[in-house]
């Protein structure tokens, strides 16, 4: 079955379960049944790992990730010889909650010879640096630690080395490779990443502070064992907070190790005692025992991300590790205050953009930038514009500081890091990141080649782009299946993210039986939808700005999709919809 809304198709799932999956499901609800085949579940024991994830059955051990030994074994030297240790974590909502989870380590076992540092997004840039390594050594630091980043940073990693400090790399990003496919890794005394070929651990896609709370792991499990550290079994849970707040908010994919750490991350999180969460949750009023991946995603990280983007990245990190309440509500309103300034920072940048794009010819690759425009909002700037123009586009900025730098996002047809190391040698300063997602810095006299070098680089190494436009719904339902009780199967497949999506559902010919628009500028709609005998309540934040959606009246016809969700605005459950999209009849 397929029906259009506005300019993009869409279909509902209608593959026939085979009879031995429906065998294997017989004991679940239908709709759960579409769902967990949808997912790429075909076995019972499979389904209930999904639907139950267990502690001690999917949490591994993190001795099997390579170099682990050697990364621990050199810490306990450290803290033995009471050597002075730099935990040096990437300024974003995965460096900064995994520096968190060092740090509570270190604070717990009683350790103080240690400096936590989080790079200056702006004058420093993302990475380890050569001014920072070579203070740190000045400081009689012997031992870096990294947190989500290092895996590039060769130069960085041997002048460290050079100066007598061992660094110990934590990192998830994309190794190097040379032109015959090998990895290019920092000579580092251990390198922790589970995407080096040599690594062969189950789960290759753990977060920054997933891989950080893996060394915490072992670190506590090789303590005990040799009773050098006096830590209650089981207390590392409580910094599964940090490791399920990044893995929520990187995106990495919410199966295998990562649905466990994203699972009971929320359980803790829904407990947690640190005053500065708490203080945040309370600005944004949301409620601490019904938080969501939704709030992290859209309310949380937004504001961990801020004091990055528009201010100092320490601020966020001292926000999450403090043990003052005064302070944990400073740092609250402050980066709150930030937040809202990266809005209007975007929003001008998005304006300057969308100008400048109208006069020109658009190419396979956007290349866009403004020496003026602030290089901490231009992730988002690439992204907004990435989904609007449906190619890869790279934004750069300057904002006085020596060389140009800039935020790239793919559209799923090149992986941006493959994309910028097949350019000519000279033309990038650096260059790093994910598939996706990346970041780059090039000098103010190569500017103007970067655009031209992409574009040819783009027609060598493009791959064929997935068809993303079209959203296939996950079931049909009508509004009278709009119940607590199917809301119930649906959430047992949370937490939902990156690799487990949020189930999507068809609405077909639903009579409006009221509409409103909310919010400073009326830019939200609120929809009343009725079959003639029960009415359904749906949302659709933004909405104001889809053209269908904003022209419907009372008394319309529409189809629809959207997601079923649980709001718990004023702490009131209400059961409701998401809107995604929709078409008038």
């Amino acid at each position: 079955m397929r029906y259009t809304v506005n300019y993009m198709k869409y279909s509902v799932f209608t593959e026939e379960i085979p009879v031995r999956i429906e065998a294997e499901f017989s004991s679940y609800p239908p709709l759960m049944r579409t769902l967990l085949y949808r997912r790429g579940l075909h076995t019972r024991a499979d389904a209930e790992k999904f639907l139950a994830p267990d502690y001690e059955r999917d949490i591994r051990d993190p001795f099997l990730i390579h170099d682990m030994d050697r990364a621990v074994a050199r810490i306990f030297v450290a803290i033995r010889a009471q050597e002075h240790i730099v935990v040096y974590g990437d300024y974003d909502c995965d460096g900064i909650p995994g520096s968190v989870v060092l740090h509570d380590f270190f604070k717990k076992i009683g350790y103080e010879s240690r400096t936590h540092y989080i790079p200056h997004r702006h004058s420093e840039g993302y990475g380890l640096n050569i001014a920072a390594v070579e203070q740190f050594a000045k400081d009689n630091a012997t031992l870096l630690i990294t947190v989500d980043c290092g895996i590039t940073d060769m130069k960085e990693v041997a002048r460290a080395e050079e100066l007598g400090i061992n660094v110990i790399v934590t990192d998830h990003h994309l190794p190097l490779k040379d032109v015959d496919g090998k990895d290019m890794l920092p000579l580092a005394h251990a390198v922790l990443n589970s995407k080096k070929i040599c690594d062969d651990y189950h789960d290759d896609m753990l977060c920054g502070a997933g891989v950080a709370w893996k060394l915490v792991q072992a670190l506590l499990t090789r303590g005990r064992e040799e009773k050098m550290i006096d830590v209650p079994d089981g207390w590392e849970k409580w910094l599964l907070d940090m490791a399920g707040l990044s893995t929520i908010a990187d995106m990495v994919p919410l199966r295998k190790e990562n649905r466990a750490l994203a699972h009971f991350g929320l359980t803790v999180l829904r407990k947690s005692k640190r005053l500065g969460l708490r203080a945040l949750l309370k600005r944004t009023r949301i409620a601490q025992e019904h938080l969501t991946e939704d709030d992290i995603a859209f309310m949380i990280a937004p504001r961990i991300n801020a004091a990055s983007r528009m201010g100092v990245p320490l601020d966020a990190f001292r926000l999450l590790a403090t043990d003052d309440e005064t302070e944990a509500e400073t740092l609250a309103e402050a980066l709150t205050k930030l937040n809202d300034e990266r809005k209007l920072a975007v929003a001008r940048i998005m304006k300057e953009v969308k100008k400048e794009i109208a006069e020109r010819e658009i190419k396979s690759v956007i290349v866009i930038g403004n020496p003026a425009w602030r290089v901490g909002v231009l992730g988002i700037v690439a992204n907004n514009m990435m989904e609007e123009y449906q190619r890869p586009v790279f934004v750069w900025g300057r904002e006085g500081a020596e060389h140009i730098k800039g935020s790239c996002r793919s559209d799923g047809s090149v992986s941006v890091v493959e994309l910028m190391h097949a350019v000519n040698k000279g033309v990038f300063i650096d260059a790093g990141g994910h598939e996706f997602s990346g970041g780059f810095s090039v000098s103010h006299e190569h500017i103007h080649l970067v655009e031209d070098a992409l574009i040819s680089a783009y027609a060598r190494v493009k791959k064929e782009k997935i068809n993303d436009k079209e959203l296939i719904a996950d079931a049909e339902l009508l509004i009278k299946e709009v119940t607590w009780n199917t809301y119930e199967t649906i959430a047992r497949l949370a937490p939902f993210g990156e690799g487990n999506s949020k189930p999507l559902f068809a609405f077909h010919e639903v009579v409006i039986s009221g509409v409103r628009f909310f919010g400073k500028a009326r830019e939200h709609v609120g929809l009343d939808l009725t079959d003639g005998e029960r009415t359904v309540p749906a949302i659709s934040f933004f909405g104001a700005k889809n053209a269908a959606l904003s022209s419907v009246s009372k008394g319309d016809t529409i189809s629809f999709l959207a997601h079923m969700e649980k709001s718990m605005f004023k702490n009131r459950p209400e059961l409701r919809l998401r809107i995604v999209d929709i078409k008038a009849h």
